[in-house]
């Protein structure tokens, strides 16, 4: 024991040895690491837990600024050509308001449409489904299958039990979606109409130094947000046209196929959510088919929709999307999966645009590209001497 206290303590009479002189170079390393990637976590962890915990408020805003970023340089067209900027923001939110609205009420029309035909050829295939297996050398009884069926009932309802219980969570009742989307149509408004205005204000709260890197960087996300919007829209409307004809040149060959255009509008819808949206409503497409018309056409409707989203990801995108989301594809698997856990559906559209505009701002900030940015429509930032000039008492 004396040898050690001598070994830390030095000489007697000296003065003690600091303990962080023993402690290897990579060890600290580690620790500073290790500190930092836990604040990091923790800042993480709690802005999840809020954005789950206020959901009601916070999706809707999110929704507003993804709704000013598709419509803002209509907006600001509309204002050069002497429109008043009041009246351009009413004008784009009226026109979308009546898109979806009108895809919405040609969706339920043709689903109300095509049900009884649906249903019918939905019988007929399963009673020949459930005769082939009756015959084929798996020797399955009707015992087997109705218990097979049962199990698979049960397991469904359950499922979607607890995504509907998941969705009620999150305040997606009727009352809470209607409430949501006038917060959001309330909102856009003035996101739209003074979205400068509000962005000056919310500058003006940091400190001085920081205020004019974080505008630059964060309107270079911004544009990156833009940009996906408005191209994924583009890319979503192709997707639908894609496999909505397909669907519809392959009942020329085949026979009746029901619900085409329900189908190409979910196509639509479900393909704001990266790389799972796209494959659900295509799985859709298949399914149908195969239903109504049977296994060989199913097959060729999924070559189809397979066709469609190769076209679309290898040609499609890096010649309309280019560099719209700088995110690797393996960041947006997780993001869309980390954004449905936090918030379920809206926390799926809404994970990678948010990521994307998070991705560009770190970067901006840590390579000096915010120094490129133009200064137009920056807040009036006075400098550090005539600040403390101001604030010095008379």
């Amino acid at each position: 024991m004396r040898f050690f206290r001598n070994r830390l303590e030095g000489a007697e009479g000296a003065e003690p040895r600091d303990a962080d002189a023993y402690v290897s170079l990579g060890m600290r390393v580690a620790g500073a690491w290790s500190w930092r990637i836990i604040v990091v976590a923790g800042v993480l962890a709690l802005f999840c837990w809020i954005v789950a915990t206020f959901s009601f408020l916070v999706i809707p805003l999110m929704v507003s600024v993804l709704i000013a970023a598709l419509l803002s340089p209509a907006v600001d067209g509309l204002q050069r050509l002497k429109v008043p900027r009041v009246l351009a923001v009413a004008i784009m939110l009226l026109g979308l308001i009546a898109v979806v609205t009108s895809l919405m009420w040609v969706a339920v029309s043709q689903i109300r449409a095509g049900y009884s035909t649906l249903q019918e050829k939905a019988v007929a295939s399963w009673e020949d489904l459930k005769q082939w297996l009756l015959e084929s050398p798996l020797h399955v009884t009707d015992e087997d299958i109705n218990r097979y069926l049962g199990d698979a009932a049960e397991a469904l309802q359950s499922d979607i039990g607890t995504i509907f219980s998941s969705a009620l969570s999150f305040g997606t009742s009727v009352g809470g979606f209607l409430t949501g989307v006038l917060l959001a149509l309330f909102a856009s408004i003035f996101v739209l109409y003074d979205g400068k205005g509000i962005w000056r204000w919310l500058v003006g709260i940091l400190p001085l130094r920081a205020r004019v890197a974080t505008d630059k960087s964060a309107r270079l996300g911004w544009a990156t947000v833009g940009n996906f919007v408005r191209v994924q829209a583009l890319v979503a409307a192709i997707d639908a046209v894609g496999i909505g004809l397909g669907m519809w040149i392959l009942s020329f060959v085949v026979g009746e196929i029901p619900l085409i255009i329900p189908v190409a509008i979910l196509v639509f819808l479900g393909s704001f959510i990266p790389v799972i949206g796209a494959v659900l409503t295509g799985a859709l497409a298949t399914v149908i088919v195969l239903v109504t018309v049977g296994f060989w056409p199913a097959v060729v409707m999924l070559g189809i929709v397979i066709l469609v989203q190769q076209i679309e990801s290898h040609v499609l995108q890096p010649i309309i999307m280019g560099s719209a989301v700088k995110i690797h594809p393996l960041a947006v698997v997780f993001a869309v999966s980390g954004g449905s856990i936090v918030a379920v559906l809206a926390g799926a559209v809404l994970a990678v645009p948010v990521v994307a505009f998070v991705n560009v701002f770190i970067k901006s900030l840590a390579n000096g590209n915010w120094r490129r940015v133009p200064a137009d429509g920056l807040p009036v930032i006075p400098s550090q001497k005539q600040s403390e000039q101001e604030q010095k008492p008379e």
